[in-house]
């Protein structure tokens, strides 16, 4: 897997972006030109992203998924389960939103997909948004939700084969989820992890800190505000339980990451994909021409093959 780390520069060649990517990217900064994520309350600006009055589509939940709560160190933690009973594998979804926007109804399309083609079961975890319960609420959330999965995958599914995952945020989380199985409780049960655009150092890496103003989602005032929210009572940016980009990496699982060449984090998962190997871990690295932050929440050429191959890595994780 590690092969396919070579980096082909032609994916930031201008020249091969996809027509509808172009389109895609052109619409957002049109739409997002008078729109401010910091005009209004957090729970303000969550309410007008599941309306669809931000980048992203507004989100529309499945009737076939199922909720339940499970306990936590900061009070109850929403689960959201969608997939066959009997399923090859379980999936646990950590979704983004910069530590402060985002749900777990937010990406069901997903989970459909996922449930039909390959038989998966997704498990998505509701964790607590920043600034009104920041970090290590959040963190803490989705390390007790991947506990509660490892001890009761087997019974309540059927399956002990599990993978883990989310995007931006969510990949961060995901990967400070390893971490803590890792180091606090001496486990490592996942058998892959599908890292999309995650935000691994959050001192910002060149590409997020170079962006500048231009809100192709997101810019770097975004992502500044967004570390604020979620670090609203302190930390350090350089501790790996908050920038897992810092952390010894020996021991984790399988990994694909995939990425934008137009996505301000771009730097964080090219920094981060060789990292993974060097640590003596399998990884292979995508980057998609033109691809805007969390591109595969929009149709079109780049989404297709990039949820195609996650699939691909999915399926290859659960039967190694």
């Amino acid at each position: 897997m590690s092969d396919s780390l070579r980096l082909d520069p032609s994916a930031f060649d201008p020249a091969h972006v996809p027509a509808d990517q172009l389109a895609v990217n052109a619409a957002i900064i049109k739409r997002l030109q008078s729109f401010d994520n910091w005009s209004a309350a957090p729970a303000i600006i969550r309410q007008m992203r599941r309306e669809g009055r931000g980048a992203f589509p507004a989100p529309v939940p499945s009737p076939r998924a199922t909720t339940m709560t499970i306990d936590g160190k900061h009070g109850p933690i929403g689960l959201r389960i969608l997939g066959p009973e009997n399923p090859k594998a379980v999936y646990l979804h950590i979704h983004g939103g910069g530590w402060t926007l985002g749900t777990a109804d937010g990406q069901d399309q997903w989970y459909e997909r996922f449930a039909d083609r390959l038989g998966i079961t997704t498990v998505s975890v509701d964790y607590r948004l920043g600034p009104e319960d920041p970090y290590p609420m959040g963190p803490d959330d989705c390390e007790t939700a991947a506990l509660w999965l490892v001890a009761e995958a087997q019974k309540r599914f059927g399956t002990d084969r599990l993978l883990i995952g989310g995007e931006s945020a969510g990949a961060h989380l995901s990967v400070v989820t390893l971490l803590r199985l890792r180091d606090r409780h001496g486990i490592m049960p996942f058998c892959g992890a599908n890292l999309h655009a995650g935000c691994y150092d959050l001192g910002l890496t060149p590409s997020a800190r170079n962006w500048g103003t231009e809100k192709l989602v997101l810019n770097t005032r975004d992502i500044s505000m967004f570390v604020r929210h979620f670090l609203v009572r302190g930390g350090d940016v350089c501790d790996p339980d908050i920038s897992p980009l810092w952390a010894d990496l020996k021991g984790m699982p399988p990994a694909l990451f995939t990425v934008g060449s137009s996505d301000l984090l771009v730097d964080d998962t090219l920094f981060m994909a060789p990292r993974w190997v060097a640590a003596g871990n399998a990884a292979s690295l995508e980057v998609y021409p033109g691809g805007c932050h969390v591109f595969i929440a929009f149709p079109g050429q780049n989404s297709d093959r990039c949820l195609d191959r996650i699939e691909g890595f999915m399926q290859g994780a659960i039967a190694a």
